[in-house]
């Protein structure tokens, strides 16, 4: 990657009108091949996953404000038919990831050229890192800053997304005050902006959940979005509201817009009918709800 400097944009290039963030996240990789594991009985090549990550870049990109797509399975047929017109966002992370398990760990991937990625059109780069208490937990803090450091250097915006687990061997682990922990750590670090995950997995009333919010955005000095990923699909938007109630500028998720889609015979015609007017849904959520990333 490249230590050239050039002038970073601003996060109007992935935001509504509004100032709030209505993006899809369409970079994963094991765990898509999870999903049409689960949806039709049996594991797919590289191609399919690649096949509907561009469905969903052609049919659903078009009404989001940021579309998130990984190098491996999408990102330079997307850069270069110029299928979405929000800002691109190109996954940067090295999973580390059993088949057939959940992600454990991340890094950087360095075959990912930031200056390439920029150029072919990308507006901002996308690090996971999997936060936990362990002894493993300054390296991972040394990882974000890198990357932070890597896309100011890259002229792209830098979008942290912390997700927090227990500790290996941890006999109890309270999920609200590690998520906050974590944002504490990785946004401190002033990534362009924070992903983070929706506390109690969203399975609580808006109000409660709100308050949980509430506290999460007091330790997050930078505008911040929530993910999907551990939410059920139906508990979502009201999930998207109660953050941005609390502070939160909006979402960048995936599952919660096209997972049902997965498998399907006539995928184009179901993201069309399901995932857009979903994601038609919860834009409107943000534009009534969210703080403007310029409010923080």
């Amino acid at each position: 990657m490249t230590t050239q400097r050039t002038t970073t944009p601003t996060l109007d290039l992935l935001a509504r009108p509004s100032g709030g963030f209505a993006m899809v996240a369409m970079d994963q990789r094991e765990s898509l091949r999870q999903m049409f594991t689960a949806a039709l009985g049996e594991r797919v090549g590289d191609d399919r996953l690649t096949s509907f990550k561009l469905a969903v870049a052609r049919e659903v990109g078009p009404y989001a404000s940021g579309f998130l797509i990984d190098q491996d399975y999408g990102f330079g047929q997307v850069a270069a038919g110029r299928m979405v017109p929000g800002g691109l966002i190109v996954a940067v992370d090295s999973l580390r990831q059993e088949p057939d398990g959940p992600v454990e760990d991340t890094a950087i991937d360095e075959r990912v050229d930031l200056t390439a990625a920029r150029q072919a059109g990308a507006v901002a780069a996308k690090l996971l890192l999997i936060w936990r208490d362990d002894e493993r937990r300054a390296r991972r803090l040394e990882i974000a800053a890198e990357f932070v450091r890597r896309c100011a250097d890259a002229g792209l915006l830098s979008v942290l997304e912390g997700v927090a687990k227990p500790a290996a061997g941890a006999t109890t682990f309270d999920g609200p005050a590690a998520i906050r922990e974590a944002a504490r750590e990785l946004a401190g670090l002033r990534p362009s902006l924070y992903k983070a995950q929706v506390p109690l997995g969203g399975a609580v009333p808006e109000e409660r959940l709100a308050e949980e919010c509430a506290r999460l955005d007091e330790t997050i000095p930078v505008p911040w979005v929530v993910l999907s990923q551990g939410v059920e699909r139906d508990d979502f938007p009201a999930a998207v509201r109660a953050a941005c109630r609390a502070g939160a500028s909006g979402m960048l998720a995936g599952r919660a817009v096209w997972s049902d889609v997965v498998g399907s015979e006539d995928v184009a015609a179901e993201l069309r009918s399901r995932s857009v007017p979903r994601l038609q849904g919860l834009a409107a959520i943000v534009d009534e709800h969210a703080r403007p990333w310029t409010a923080r």
